[in-house]
């Protein structure tokens, strides 16, 4: 639940990236593997392993990116609508 809190919502989209496609600039302040704007403290973007998650809501468009596949459905609140287009995952995305 601990990603829940960092957010403060019960799910969020991000956009996945390559490491290496990943360029940043600015000074962003760090907890562990997360990124805030160092002016306003929102929540921006996060490392995982060799993948950078672009918080959506962080993009000045973000309607630009759909979103594929559903992590950790397992917590799924049982309200949200089902998305029948997506893969879904019980926890972590695997290869």
């Amino acid at each position: 639940m601990e990603c829940r809190k960092h957010h403060g919502a019960v799910f969020f989209a991000a956009a996945i990236f390559p490491a290496e496609a990943f360029r940043l600039s600015g000074y962003p302040k760090a907890y562990r593997d997360r990124y805030f704007c160092g002016t306003c403290g929102s929540a921006v973007f996060a490392r995982s392993g060799d993948e950078v998650d672009v918080h959506l809501g962080a993009l000045d468009a973000p309607g630009q990116f759909e979103p594929s596949y559903e992590l950790w459905c397992s917590r799924r609140e049982p309200w949200l609508p089902e998305f029948p287009t997506m893969t879904q995952f019980a926890q972590n995305r695997v290869e």
